[in-house]
């Protein structure tokens, strides 16, 4: 099976020509005074056609790099040509590469006239509740206090041995499988970056509702409701010339972004989304 990375940008192939080629304009990345809030947590990928993309820049050293100017000459290039790194290895331009995807796909959306429902909560329309077993893939540190008043069992699945065992309402795995025994699970976008997404969801296959939440999931998500996700939560850029001038200033966005939610049954898919182009 192909990955979800290479799904996607066989897509754009298709799709990048329609749209004119459009080619990069500039990399906005947040400055240090933005650290430690969620202003700092994402890079945007701005094309001379005015879309925008986001990508989450808190992986590994990504951040530091792409300060530092080890981040590839962007300025020219087609978005297609940095989308190209989206089957490679995790890394920058893998993470540039989502960004680009995500532009190319706002790109297609404006220009059909198509924007998704906004958010109704920050849990992906999960509605936790004392009968559930909720699986998080992450250590969801502003959820928890929901999830735990739910009533439903929680497992979190991490990375980082120092926090497995039993917690205060909840416990922690470093075992994927777990995810088995969950009825609905919840996972951060960064699992498209680091390239784990295809791993987490043959595990997730009885569940009755997978949500993917986070800024790097705004892209085009056929291949994401094709694999089992069943919902999206991400931002979406209402503004993007005031919301990369805030971004780069280490501001908040305000009205420039809003959140949103959409819902597998929700998504017209690309194809249709283009006819109307």
């Amino acid at each position: 099976m192909s990955t979800v990375g290479g799904e996607i940008l066989a897509i754009l192939h298709e799709l990048a020509p329609a749209l004119g080629q459009p080619r990069v304009r500039a990399l906005h990345v947040p400055p240090p005074p933005a650290d430690g809030s969620r202003r700092g947590e994402f890079a945007a990928l701005e094309l001379d056609d005015g879309s925008v993309g986001l990508a989450y820049v808190l992986l590994g050293d990504t951040l530091a790099r792409l300060r530092s100017g080890e981040a590839p000459a962007l300025a020219g290039l087609t978005a297609l040509d940095v989308a190209g790194a989206m089957a490679g290895p995790a890394g920058v331009p893998r993470t540039l590469a989502w960004a680009a995807a995500q532009a190319l796909a706002a790109s297609l959306t404006r220009r059909a006239g198509w924007a998704p429902p906004a958010a109704g909560d920050s849990l992906g329309d999960l509605a936790p509740g004392p009968g559930d077993h909720i699986g998080l893939v992450g250590l969801f540190g502003p959820l928890m206090a929901r999830l735990i008043a739910s009533g439903a069992r929680i497992t979190v699945v991490e990375l980082r041995p120092e926090l497995a065992g039993r917690h205060e309402g909840y416990e922690v795995t470093l075992d994927t499988a777990a995810l088995r025994r969950c009825n609905k699970v919840l996972a951060t976008g960064a699992l498209l970056i680091n390239d784990t997404l295809d791993a987490v969801l043959a595990h997730t296959r009885n569940a009755e509702r997978v949500a993917l939440l986070g800024p790097s999931v705004g892209g085009l998500p056929d291949a994401l409701f094709g694999r089992g996700v069943h919902v999206l939560g991400g931002t979406w850029v209402e503004d993007p010339g005031t919301f990369v001038q805030a971004l780069a200033a280490g501001q908040e966005r305000g009205g420039a972004a809003r959140k949103f939610t959409l819902a597998r049954e929700q998504w017209p898919g690309w194809r249709a989304l283009l006819a109307r182009v």
